[in-house]
């Protein structure tokens, strides 16, 4: 997907703080460590990793193509290429009062780690959420 359809798809999804722009998704996708999941032009994941850790930047899916396992599948996709480059955990904000994300993320393994006081807004906090990567021991 180009960033010009990512910032559609973007905008159909979210609207805080904001949605965001064709030029901010082109300078994540050319920033160190960023990867970009797509699924058939209905969703998509962007993330990054650096050194041991990863970021989930974003995850969006077409309204009209949830409920249907595109989000749960990007979210193990991100995190195989996670581990591919490196990384032994993961973390991601996500807002606190978006519950259906918050149980998709609790569902695929992730755990809240803390708070963003006002992060979205003024009383919208964001959950910071943690998924760890290293391989399982024997």
């Amino acid at each position: 997907m180009a960033p010009a359809e990512l910032a559609r798809l973007h905008a159909a999804c979210f609207t805080l703080p904001r949605p965001w722009t064709e030029a901010e998704f082109a300078a994540l996708i050319a920033a160190k460590g960023a990867f970009l999941l797509t699924h058939e032009g209905a969703g998509f994941l962007l993330g990054r990793a650096i050194a041991s850790e990863a970021e989930l930047l974003t995850l969006a899916v077409a309204p009209e193509a949830r409920r249907g396992g595109i989000a749960r599948g990007l979210l193990a996709r991100f995190a195989a290429a996670a581990r591919r480059a490196g990384a032994e955990s993961a973390f991601l904000e996500v807002a606190a009062d978006n519950a259906p994300a918050l149980a998709l993320y609790q569902s695929a393994g992730w755990r809240e780690a803390g708070r963003r006081r006002g992060y979205y807004a003024p009383g919208l906090d964001a959950a910071i959420m943690r998924l760890d990567l290293s391989p399982p021991r024997n």
